[in-house]
């Protein structure tokens, strides 16, 4: 026992030297470590005060580790002890399944040595999913500190672990970020097995596949990818796999971290991952031959590879009528050049194109602007940083306070700086529908693209006019023509053009005519449904066109 501990303080010594950090909360890279080496080489010890000793030593501190003494076998002459983290676990399978099979049942057992009781309690008396062996002390840490239950008995140099894993969850509810009229009220919880069952109950295939790592040395969070055999090219899976394996971090506490590890471009300002909280944008994504990386500890869900397009489409485009879907579309599309382009349209016309307004509208604009100090361009600028501090305040408040901060304060700011002849009533309107604009985009991410990019195009309008703008809009569609995410065009299918895949992009088609995945993306099984899908009438005497009586209704 004492070689133990002073094998330990080693150990310990060398965390410390080694940045501060200790191998007791280290994650899934700590395994390439020296001390995880050593670790590997301190087996369990056959003699329980032994080991119950060397736990209180490791981790004895920490008050949320519990270490409960049983008695086992016929009589109780089997001494055991259990170990497990408090709140990681689920009281009722560890007080109810594991705690008092243990202690009753195995009275019961008629077994010959300790060895035998182990053998027996593991294939017998745990009822529990998962039970495994622990043959050294860093199997043991990296059970005990992922949630599972250790088990040692007095006389057997083996440990058993069961999974009884568990604590408070958050329930299912509607996503707050992606609400809908029509469609499922279900959302993604901080649960990567909830996340992942509420996938499975939409994609019913045994294609779907879910394969696992862990991701950060001291948070060892989970990190799964989703995808369907058959569907998903093999080359995506495969660069999807070894981005992530190129991940060395200290912790991964939310699906952004990942996000910004995996980009092609990390530099542009568009995104190029898309995530959703929603279970059936998630399961769309991978009809359509993409994959899902799943993070413990965030109901968000990143999906790759994510086209433009994709970020301008909401779930109910789907779920409503076509020609209402394909109508609101192209209100999203407008809405997204007009917060791009609307006040710096606005600037260059009244700084320099004054020829291009009417009479009468430019009769207003000056009067409306007459006792104004300012040129049109430092007005937005004013403008633009006041409502972007307005709408910061809005979302960081409790939810409560803060609507009617933004809403109140925009109002008031707004009629004051009007009032004081800081700004136009205009250029109040301008700001006013650009930040409408930006709040009817499909995507958030999409959003705050258009914020960023809105000061520079506003410069460029300030300095050259719609010369400007113009060179700004050209900058941004070649960079966007030259984007990549994970090895697909940014602009597919327009740029490259597959002229089949337009039917989901300025408009949505109805479901009859939309027979093959995207082209971009599934390159084999193509075939979404079966062609010839276009309802029709009742035909005279009874009989129905095209599918007959059992055809589309």
């Amino acid at each position: 026992m004492s070689r133990m501990l002073r094998c330990f303080s080693r150990l310990l010594t060398q965390g410390q030297k080694n940045d501060g950090r200790s191998f007791r909360h280290s994650g899934a890279q700590w395994e390439e470590t020296h001390q995880a080496e050593e670790l590997k080489k301190m087996p369990v010890s056959a003699r329980l005060d032994d080991n119950l000793a060397l736990i209180k030593e490791m981790l004895g501190r920490n008050s949320d580790l519990v270490l409960r003494e049983l008695r086992l076998g016929a009589g109780g002459n089997t001494r055991a002890g259990l170990i497990f983290v408090d709140g990681m676990v689920d009281n009722s399978a560890l007080n109810d399944t594991l705690i008092k099979g243990l202690t009753l049942e195995s009275r019961m057992a008629a077994v010959d040595g300790r060895s035998g009781l182990f053998a027996v309690l593991k294939e017998f008396m745990i009822n529990v999913g998962t039970v495994r062996e622990a043959e050294n002390i860093f199997q043991l840490l990296d059970g005990v500190l992922y949630g599972t239950a250790g088990l040692f008995i007095d006389g057997c140099n083996r440990a058993l672990l069961a999974d009884v894993k568990g604590g408070p969850v958050r329930a299912i509810e509607e996503p707050i970020s992606e609400g809908v009229v029509r469609g499922p009220r279900t959302g993604f919880t901080e649960q990567i097995r909830t996340n992942t069952s509420l996938l499975r109950r939409s994609l019913r295939t045994p294609n779907f596949v879910i394969e696992g790592t862990e991701l950060g040395r001291d948070t060892r969070t989970v990190v799964e990818i989703a995808y369907i055999k058959g569907l998903a090219a093999p080359e995506l899976v495969r660069e999807v796999k070894e981005r992530l394996s190129r991940i060395k971090i200290d912790g991964i506490l939310e699906s952004g971290y990942i996000e910004e590890l995996i980009e092609d471009q990390p530099y542009s300002p568009f995104p190029q991952v898309f995530h959703s909280e929603r279970p059936d944008r998630v399961a769309a994504a991978l009809l359509q031959g993409r994959v899902a990386i799943l993070t413990d500890g965030t109901p968000f869900v990143l999906v790759v590879p994510a086209e433009f397009v994709l970020f301008m489409q909401v779930p109910e485009d789907y779920y409503e009528r076509w020609q209402l879907s394909t109508v609101i579309r192209w209100l999203r599309y407008i809405s997204f050049v007009a917060s791009l382009l609307l006040p710096s349209m606005y600037i260059a016309v009244t700084t320099y194109h004054q020829e291009m307004i009417p009479t009468r509208l430019l009769i207003s604009v000056a009067a409306s602007r007459e006792g104004v100090p300012f040129p049109a361009f430092v007005e937005a600028l004013l403008m633009e940083f006041t409502f972007e501090v307005l709408r910061e305040a809005g979302i960081r408040l409790p939810r409560n306070i803060g609507q009617a901060v933004s809403i109140v304060g925009a109002l008031v700011i707004g009629q004051a700086a009007v009032s004081a002849s800081i700004v136009s009533p205009l250029m109040v309107i301008v700001v006013a529908l650009t930040g409408i604009a930006s709040f009817a985009a499909a995507s958030y991410n999409i959003a705050i693209t258009t914020r960023l990019l809105r000061f520079p195009m506003m410069i460029l309008a300030a300095t050259l006019g719609l010369f400007g703008v113009m060179i700004g809009m050209l900058v941004i569609l070649v960079h966007m023509a030259s984007l990549r995410s994970f090895g697909v065009p940014y602009l597919a299918p327009l740029a490259p053009l597959h002229a089949g895949d337009l039917k989901d992009v300025a408009w949505r088609a109805p479901w009859w005519a939309m027979d093959n995945r995207p082209e971009e993306l599934v390159r084999d099984d193509r075939r979404r449904q079966t062609p010839g899908l276009m309802p029709h009438p009742p035909a005279p005497g009874g009989g129905r066109k095209g599918g007959g009586r059992d055809g589309p209704r």
